[in-house]
């Protein structure tokens, strides 16, 4: 497959560009405790944290999910800064990209506060031209409106020409939903049917893979 020129591309944030995992798994095992939950393990929050937390909290929580949320977004706030970690060449890809004034954003399913406060904290909210979180949009990911949000003021329409890079089943369904080409951005190639009808038409196993592609654009 011959790669044209994008007009965007728009990424997804947590584990895409960033490793948040370990602030996601203490800030939910934390909830869960107060809650009178059992805790889960490392594999089990990968496997579990895909929604926003505003659709997966009435859920798993009920008519308490207000209170669980609260008590997450308490103890995530604490210690996301502290322990946010770039993915190995995230920055460079991103600034390849800018250089070729290819417009960036990013849709993530992250609350929008902490999402941009997080940008901010790394120095990377000039590569975007927006950043859209949770509760940003009248839907969260996988629903085009955060796609739609992230491309205003662009005049770029969502479409074949723009390419929603991130790391999960509900980022190509984002970008199956937008008309946006899904591309899958992790270590592991695409399993057998673990992405049902949203198969990505790209795997990059890095930021740095996909960084070399950027001259040729």
């Amino acid at each position: 497959m011959r790669l044209q020129r994008p007009a965007a591309v728009i990424f997804d944030w947590d584990n895409t560009l960033v490793d948040t995992w370990p602030v996601i798994h203490d800030s939910m095992n934390t909830t869960l405790e107060h809650m009178g939950f059992p805790l889960w393990s490392i594999d089990e929050t990968k496997e579990r944290v895909r929604r926003s937390l505003r659709e997966a909290f009435p859920d798993l929580f009920g008519d308490r999910w207000e209170k669980a949320r609260d008590i997450f977004y308490e103890r995530f706030r604490k210690i996301h800064l502290e322990r946010l970690e770039v993915l190995d060449g995230a920055e460079n890809l991103l600034q390849s990209l800018h250089d070729k004034d290819i417009y960036l954003g990013v849709v993530s399913n992250k609350s929008g506060e902490n999402l941009r406060r997080e940008a901010d904290h790394l120095g990377w909210c000039g590569y975007f031209g927006r950043i859209v979180g949770a509760m940003d949009a009248k839907n969260d990911k996988p629903a085009i409106e955060p796609v739609i949000m992230a491309l205003q003021g662009s005049e770029i329409e969502p479409g074949s020409d723009v390419w929603f890079v991130g790391d999960t089943k509900i980022d190509m369904e984002c970008a199956y939903n937008s008309g946006c080409l899904p591309i899958l951005m992790r270590n592991l190639p695409p399993k057998p049917q673990e992405f049902g009808e949203f198969m990505p038409e790209l795997h990059f196993s890095s930021c740095d893979m996909l960084t070399t592609l950027a001259p040729k654009l």
